[in-house]
């Protein structure tokens, strides 16, 4: 039996009423963002929830119209879970460290995917907001937040099935890179000791004129 308007009504509610609860359980988490809040919320007597709902707000429709929406993605998806990484790594528990691993493997993935794409998905209207929502959803306190998904659905199954073929492909750069790099050495300490001779064949015809 097909559930009515009413039925879909009252779970949209329920939804929205449980991301609102979740919401209001992290602005009242203890860190130094809650802080912050706490002291605009004791100045203006206004609710925290409605405080960062009005900043999600207004960045949205920044993102939408403003100047150097570009840069604020940017700082959204890389300033926080830096953040976050350190607090992992110096905390004793590995899971968060995990986390924030898997974070920054999809965050790589796409950056690498933007860097081709982004001539052409800049020109839409909102694709920075979509941007900014898709790294939010990335990062989300949750153990289901984007990159747990994207990393399990995605990234981790096509690596493991090309992993010996990755493998090889950055055993023979690394081994061309370091042959170049050997190459250039040798080059460079060729030509260190040709200017040297030289230096030293020019004093002496000097001392020999004197």
């Amino acid at each position: 039996m097909s559930s009515g308007p009413g039925s879909q009504s009252k779970s949209l509610n329920s939804q929205m009423e449980e991301y609102k609860l979740k919401l209001e359980k992290l602005l009242y988490k203890k860190n130094a963002f809650t802080d912050v809040l706490a002291k605009i919320e004791s100045k203006v007597h206004v609710k925290r929830t409605y405080i960062a709902l009005g900043a999600i707000g207004f960045i949205a429709i920044w993102l939408v119209v403003g100047y150097a929406s570009d840069f604020i993605c940017n700082v959204v998806g890389f300033v926080y879970p830096a953040y976050c990484s350190f607090k992992a790594i110096e905390s004793v528990s590995k899971d968060d460290d995990t986390q924030w691993l898997i974070y920054w493997v999809v965050y790589a993935s796409f950056m690498l995917m933007e860097f081709f794409s982004d001539i052409f998905l800049s020109w839409f209207p909102m694709y920075f907001l979509i941007k900014c929502v898709f790294l939010l959803w990335c990062m989300a306190p949750s153990h289901r937040n984007g990159s747990q998904v994207i990393y399990n659905r995605i990234i981790r199954p096509f690596v493991l099935k090309h992993e010996k073929q990755i493998d090889r492909t950055l055993s023979g750069i690394t081994g061309k890179a370091t042959a170049a790099l050997g190459d250039a050495q040798r080059v460079a300490h060729d030509a260190a000791l040709n200017v040297a001779a030289d230096q030293m064949l020019s004093d002496g015809d000097k001392n020999k004129d004197i």
